[in-house]
């Protein structure tokens, strides 16, 4: 292999046309000739640069609506020859091929057009790159003599480069390069894949894109890496960041102060954020090894996490924080009086991120909402693949099923004390009053030793509370537990075989009981 290549002839045909006028005039300013395809070409030229057409090139005009216009022995056999190869040599001489030096090429927006409600199903197809691929490959391929651009981020280190070693770039960097190509072809041939295997079989190229809700029959996964972190679990343990091309969600959040995000911090935010969403009200939760110590809604973000830290203000040390709301300078003052670890929110006034200045360890996360449609967890020796949790109930669906009627008092509290015990590590009890949490009893081997541990953590008086449990209850030693603890209303989803024996002791204790009909383990 040889070393540092000089670049003479460049091919520019992208669909992201972001820095790509600036990068262009860094290959002109070292006398690079540029050849260009359809929109890009006229990009280039509007910004005053002497641009080649690819049929120049060729001798071929576009073609066939676009679908043909880089797919040509003179585009691909001047990136893939040889160029120390004496027979490539004179196999491309003969037929009037010249050498292309580097390709910048970004793919059809595919993802983001299958993405679109409505899409045409003829839309979703026009929409796979062919040439961008095939032109992506052929370069990568011969990363020797070849330098292959698929990202914008990339243009102006090697504009830097080229600058530094008169218009030529590294083995190196080509070798990145290429590693980088083939990663992109393979998400992309990955999204085609994964999309086209969920769409039913069109009747009219032109109807709406119809996906189906089958699981797939192969689980392709590709996530770009993001960050390395500084390690796992433990710290014998590495560990790095992958996130989707949504931006949303923990994985994409915008990290605007503080120490390098952990492993155990990204889990515990998910579990922060994703309980806060639970809520329409301003909801703060106080998470500590993924489970809530403490959770309310309230008038704005500072009440809320008033009654959720009180609820467990031990607990709450070295926690992480989830807001659904905004954190203002009011909410900010009291937090930072707090040691936590991170705090996730859709964002943080002017006045707030003043008042977090002090703590510069504090690590402020920025989310953006996401709907996660299927979650995925390993095991040895292969994934589990189901559809997530989004099940929730309202008043109307719940069914009572003891003599008394919850109140109304009671009926709030116990579809908050629901949405809480849904993201509770089972077997999970929770105690609530008023859109606030008691105590929770979380990962316990028995649901009455969840219901003992619960009671057992409340710092709060458990009087005229009720109490939330994600399965059913077996016996009914474990409604005991709760009413002797101070629970006047119970829901859970019911389903036992001795449901019978429960709602008689529900009776005999006074309790109103209500049904879900849905259970919420999380293992």
């Amino acid at each position: 292999m040889s070393g540092e290549k000089r670049i003479a002839r460049a091919l520019l045909s992208v669909t992201d046309k972001s820095g790509l006028v600036e990068f262009a005039r860094a290959l002109a300013s070292h006398g690079v000739e540029l050849i260009s395809t359809g929109g890009t070409a006229r990009a280039l030229r509007e910004a005053d640069l002497e641009v080649r057409d690819i049929a120049d090139l060729t001798g071929f005009p576009e073609m066939l609506d676009g679908r043909v216009k880089t797919l040509h022995p003179k585009v691909h056999g001047g990136i893939l020859y040889r160029r120390g190869d004496a027979h490539h040599r004179e196999q491309v001489a003969a037929h009037g091929i010249q050498p292309i030096d580097m390709v910048v090429v970004n793919l059809y927006a595919f993802e983001k057009t299958a993405a679109k409600p409505g899409v045409e199903f003829a839309e979703v197809v026009e929409n796979i790159d062919i040439g961008g691929p095939s032109m992506v490959r052929s370069a990568a391929k011969n990363f020797e003599d070849v330098a292959i651009v698929t990202s914008p981020a990339d243009y102006s280190v090697l504009a830097e480069e080229l600058s530094a070693n008169h218009g030529a770039l590294s083995l190196e960097t080509r070798w990145r390069l290429a590693q980088k190509a083939f990663a992109a072809t393979a998400a992309y041939d990955t999204a085609i894949a994964n999309t086209l295997e969920g769409l039913r079989t069109p009747r009219d190229g032109h109807e709406a894109a119809g996906f189906t809700d089958e699981f797939p029959q192969a689980l392709r996964l590709a996530y770009p890496l993001a960050q390395m972190l500084r390690y796992g679990e433990n710290p014998h343990q590495r560990a790095a960041l992958y996130h989707d091309s949504s931006g949303t969600g923990v994985a994409a959040a915008e990290q605007i102060q503080g120490k390098e995000l952990s492993y155990n911090n990204l889990v515990d935010l998910d579990a922060c954020w994703a309980l806060a969403q639970e809520f329409e009200e301003p909801m703060v939760a106080i998470i500590k090894h993924t489970n809530p110590c403490g959770a309310a809604i309230g008038n704005d973000v500072l009440d809320a996490y008033r009654k959720a830290l009180v609820a467990d203000p031990v607990s709450a040390f070295g926690s992480v924080i989830g807001c659904n709301r905004e954190v203002n300078g009011d909410a900010a003052e009291e937090m930072a009086t707090l040691f936590v670890e991170a705090i996730a929110a859709p964002g943080f006034t002017p006045e707030a991120r003043a008042r977090f200045a002090a703590k510069k360890n504090l690590r402020l996360v920025v989310v953006r909402p996401s709907v996660e449609k299927r979650v995925v967890r390993h095991v040895s020796g292969g994934l589990l693949l189901q559809d997530a949790d989004l099940g929730r109930v309202s008043a109307a669906e719940i069914k009572t099923v003891t003599k008394r009627e919850p109140t109304p008092e009671e009926l709030s509290s116990l579809l908050f004390a629901w949405k809480v015990c849904k993201h509770v590590k089972s077997n999970a009890i929770v105690y609530a009053r008023n859109g606030q949490t008691l105590g929770v009893g979380a990962g316990q081997m028995s649901r009455v030793d969840a219901a003992k541990f619960g009671a057992m953590k409340a710092v709060l008086p458990l009087n005229d509370c009720v109490a939330a449990s994600d399965a059913f209850f077996p016996f009914p030693d474990g409604l005991e537990v709760v009413a002797q603890a101070g629970a006047t209303a119970v829901i859970q989803p019911g389903g036992s075989v001795r449901d019978s024996d429960v709602i008689a002791a529900a009776d005999r204790l006074g309790l109103a009981m209500v049904f879900t009909g849905m259970r919420h383990f999380r293992h």
